[in-house]
């Protein structure tokens, strides 16, 4: 990363754009609720299925709490996608942000009355991974309408510091929460829900895309196309699709929390918060200092890293040393994500950025809960240890792969 050059755009100038600070702060808030509500949920899954079920298949349900809400994700997100340059973004986020308060009001009402079940945690998975695959695509979109070209990359920088943010302090919030009870828990996600609504909804800059001429089937198909044809965003939108799908091992937190590392809830809280804690630094270094030059080897390299660290945490039986490797982990996750982000902002259109993310968001987030799956079934053959060692190696596997396939990617330099 080199120095800022004199002419580069300053943090001060970020700092002065009221409609992205307003849209950043909405995020932290809505990212923090997210988290809790993550946390509590994974929780909730796992130990109802261990009051019948055995360690393995117990996190196999884990596995398929992920499967439930990636699904909405792969079957909206294209539409999403379409929706977010089509209609007014602003308004997209506010009414996901509804769906995400009712998931929340529903598990409140679930935890306290007593009729929490399997099935019905499973259920509101899927009902929350429907609002998340409209969030993605309309608030990857709307960013760059809030700030001018030249701030873009250390925007988009800030935009996954405010994120990180909420990562690192929504799990130890949600591990305290549910030390007090799941409903407690629950109760904070909706309060924080609405918090982030409210903040959004004060953003006066004009948040409706410019709509281009088609049907839906058409303006998808054009995104689809501009995605596969730009085999530099392909390359760095499918590495990070497989190697999160094989690097999944967050999803099996509750499982070495509570039978691996014997740390309890509280404990389980504290390794959800880990992969964030790294990131969080990462981003702090990014928003100060983007990265200008060897963009493709920093891809590359945040890859290979996770896959590392990922083997590091399944053979770890230390919680310094597990705590440590999440930490590694989520800084180099954050590495690649970054340079993948500016890199699709920058090259996309504005008109189409809402189909772009959409595609990024099919593959990116939808491959966590995918990935999550993945876990979850390997864990119940394999078990989780070895299905976080498989994972990691499978990580570094495809960083070697697609750099041998995609070499433009390899050699891709510059950002901003």
């Amino acid at each position: 990363m080199s120095p800022n050059p004199e002419n580069a755009p300053t943090v001060a100038e970020l700092l002065r754009q009221r409609g992205f600070m307003l849209l950043w702060g909405s995020r932290v808030t809505s990212t923090i609720g997210v988290q809790i509500q993550s946390v509590a949920l994974g929780w909730q899954v796992y130990e109802t299925a261990r009051l019948t079920m055995s360690v393995s298949e117990s996190a196999f349900w884990v596995g398929m709490m992920g499967l439930a809400a990636f699904v909405p994700v792969f079957l909206l997100a294209l539409p999403a996608g379409e929706t977010a340059d089509r209609h007014d973004r602003k308004l997209v986020l506010l009414i996901c942000y509804a769906g995400e308060i009712a998931t929340a009001g529903l598990l409140v009402a679930a935890s306290f009355y007593g009729f929490v079940s399997l099935p019905l945690l499973i259920g509101v998975a899927a009902l929350f991974g429907v609002a998340r695959a409209y969030t993605g695509p309309a608030g990857a979109s709307l960013a760059p309408m809030l700030v001018p070209r030249r701030l873009l990359p250390r925007a988009i920088a800030w935009n996954s510091l405010a994120y990180t943010s909420g990562a690192v302090a929504g799990p130890a919030i949600g591990g305290l929460l549910l030390g007090l009870s799941p409903t407690v828990a629950y109760s904070a996600t909706c309060v924080l829900y609405l918090a982030a609504a409210l903040t959004l909804s004060l953003i006066r800059q004009n948040t409706k895309p410019e709509v281009q001429p088609g049907s839906r089937w058409a303006l998808i198909k054009e995104g689809l196309a501009y995605v596969w044809g730009n085999k530099i965003v392909f390359g760095a939108i499918s590495l990070d699709l497989f190697a999160v799908l094989l690097g999944g091992a967050t999803a099996l937190l509750p499982v070495f929390a509570r039978d691996i590392l014997h740390v309890g809830a509280q404990g389980f809280g504290l390794l959800r918060s880990a992969p964030a804690m790294g990131a969080a630094l990462v981003a702090v270094v990014l928003a100060t200092r983007p990265i200008r030059r060897h963009a493709g080897l920093f891809l590359l390299g945040g890859v290979a890293l996770f896959g590392a660290a990922t083997l590091v945490f399944g053979l770890s039986r230390s919680m310094p040393l597990s705590v440590l490797a999440l930490a590694v982990l989520g800084g180099a996750d954050m590495l690649s994500v970054f340079v993948r982000q500016t890199l699709v902002q920058l090259v996309t259109p504005d008109h189409m950025r809402g189909r772009v993310s959409a595609v990024s968001s099919l593959f990116i987030g939808a491959s966590n809960e995918l990935g999550d799956f993945e876990s979850g079934i390997v864990a119940r053959f394999v078990g989780p240890v070895g299905a976080a060692l498989f994972g990691g190696a499978g990580s570094i596997a495809i960083t070697v792969i697609w750099a041998r396939l995609f070499p433009g990617l390899r050699k891709f330099d510059t950002l901003g």
